[in-house]
């Protein structure tokens, strides 16, 4: 069984008389493992199809299962705990909070599925030495650089080992060596940590690292195909 199956998601929004199908019957299937990017042009169905993916929305019509579960016939209210079990975020914009430690903001999720705060502080501990920001763990998100809160959003995502890592632009607010950088760990993370990763992007460069390409047009899967992946350099985290 793949680790996420769709089959015919659809995704159909009301505008006035019009009917806007953002999802037009898209079956997609993705093992264990993959390290998946998806591509495709504003209004191509891309973000509509992450969403769903990430259990933050649900389909018109069609099936999602992911790793067994029927999201599809599971209730918005109980897909918070599906999301907390099976899937850590990246966002373009980080979403840290700017108060709090980077270390506070790792052990955020952990508090949502009530973890006793020592081993909380256990293993945010051990997210952010997986990123290479263990050094930086009581700094606060403005005394880091872009790539080093970056790190911290992708240690936060690590924290409740969820399978799969769903990462919307990840690069998006990162300068070229940043988002190297931060393509390269996301790279070691699938390889050595054997983390499910898909990728959102709409940048070439950036997709290149995947192991295989999805784009999307008018709501539709226009190609599928496995790729030769950039490889990963083995730079030193410290200065990110």
């Amino acid at each position: 069984m793949s680790l996420i199956d769709t089959r015919d998601l659809y995704k159909i929004y009301q505008v006035g008389d019009v009917e806007v199908k953002a999802l037009n019957g898209v079956s997609i299937a993705i093992e264990k493992g993959e390290f998946v990017a998806v591509m495709g042009p504003s209004g191509s169905g891309k973000s509509t199809f992450m969403n769903i993916l990430g259990c933050l929305d649900k389909p018109t019509c069609g099936t999602y299962i992911l790793d067994g579960i029927d999201v599809t016939a599971t209730d918005l209210s109980k897909l918070a705990g599906v999301r907390n079990r099976k899937i850590g975020f990246v966002f373009q914009g980080f979403n840290l909070i700017k108060r709090t430690t980077a270390i506070e903001n790792v052990e955020l999720p952990m508090i949502y599925n009530h973890t006793p705060a020592a081993q909380r502080h256990k293993k945010a501990m051990e997210a952010l030495e997986a990123v290479g920001l263990a050094q930086r763990a009581y700094h606060l998100p403005n005394q880091l650089s872009g790539g080093q809160q970056q790190r911290v959003a992708i240690a936060r995502s690590l924290v409740c080992d969820a399978p799969i890592i769903f990462a919307d632009e990840p690069t998006g607010n990162l300068d070229t060596k940043m988002s190297i950088e931060v393509m390269d760990l996301f790279t070691r993370l699938n390889k050595e940590m054997g983390k499910t990763i898909i990728l959102i992007t709409h940048e070439p460069d950036i997709a290149q690292y995947a192991t295989r390409l999805i784009k999307f047009k008018d709501g539709q899967k226009m190609s599928d195909e496995i790729q030769t992946p950039t490889a990963a350099k083995p730079a030193s985290m410290e200065g990110l």
